[in-house]
């Protein structure tokens, strides 16, 4: 089928959308364990993000007002603040860190839930994030949650109102990458909101390789903030989305047991 500029232009037509509004970026960077504020400016902008994450039990924005702020080097005005709540194990303090960064942010109501359930692995409580959740959506917060990759409770936080489901791909920090991509493949098959990695991503394959599975987005910290380069790997990570997402949209090949000639010998002349 012949390349026309009507699908080029849908191609390029492929917005990100959460809680209403379209971004042109499938990929989330965290804000944390970066050098200092100038380091992470430059990755930020280097990843091509347009929604970062905030650690705000961890992170100044504006509640130390005579310390430096992350909002001096990244504007709420260009960037969607997605604070988050790194560091709760329970409902009764991820709820309160959503309620500070809403007084803080000017009732900014976009919030990433997480709610730990051990400090050494760091996989979520489900329970807790399930009560902090219902408790956030009816307060009016949009919550992008991150869980477990289990296809039952990603679907269960999907049908209870939050805009985004955000499985894990892997432990928080651990750079093992994708580590059960059926489970992410179930959740997507199953969705009804955006579904972005969150957590286990180490290099731009895992990234490429989330996006490939069909998840709508990535999103990542240590990946970027933990290299030995970080700005080039955030251009290393932006690459490698574009390119897992259009390699889905594209649609891979048939695997197939055998070899198969790449120019067939049917209709040959000799």
């Amino acid at each position: 089928m012949a390349v026309t500029a009507e699908t080029i232009r849908s191609t390029a037509k492929d917005p990100l959308i959460i809680a209403g509004r379209t971004y042109s970026s499938r990929l989330l960077v965290g804000t944390g364990k970066y050098k200092d504020l100038e380091e992470t400016r430059r990755a930020v902008e280097a990843s091509g993000a347009q929604i970062i994450t905030i650690a705000v039990r961890r992170t100044n924005i504006g509640q130390n007002p005579n310390e430096p702020s992350l909002t001096d080097v990244l504007s709420p005005s260009k960037y969607t603040y997605l604070p988050n709540t790194a560091g709760c194990y329970n409902a009764e303090d991820a709820v309160r860190t959503c309620r500070l960064a809403r007084e803080l942010l000017d009732g900014h109501d976009l919030v990433k839930l997480e709610v730990l359930g051990s400090e050494k692995t760091l996989y979520p409580d489900i329970p807790q994030t399930l009560s902090a959740a219902e408790i956030l959506i009816k307060e009016g917060f949009k919550v992008m949650v991150y869980t477990n990759d289990d296809p039952i409770v990603a679907k269960k936080f999907a049908e209870m109102g939050c805009v985004a489901v955000m499985p894990l791909a892997a432990p928080i920090g651990s750079g093992l990458g994708i580590r059960n991509p059926y489970n992410i493949r179930f959740i997507v098959e199953e969705a009804t909101v955006p579904i972005l990695v969150d957590a286990g991503v180490g290099t731009a394959s895992d990234a490429a390789i989330a996006m490939e599975l069909g998840c709508d987005g990535v999103l990542m910290n240590t990946a970027i903030a933990g290299a030995r380069n970080p700005v080039l790997m955030a251009q290393a990570m932006k690459k490698a989305v574009e390119a897992g997402r259009e390699a889905f949209r594209a649609g891979r090949m048939p695997r197939k047991q055998y070899g198969s000639p790449s120019s067939p010998l049917g209709g040959t002349f000799f």
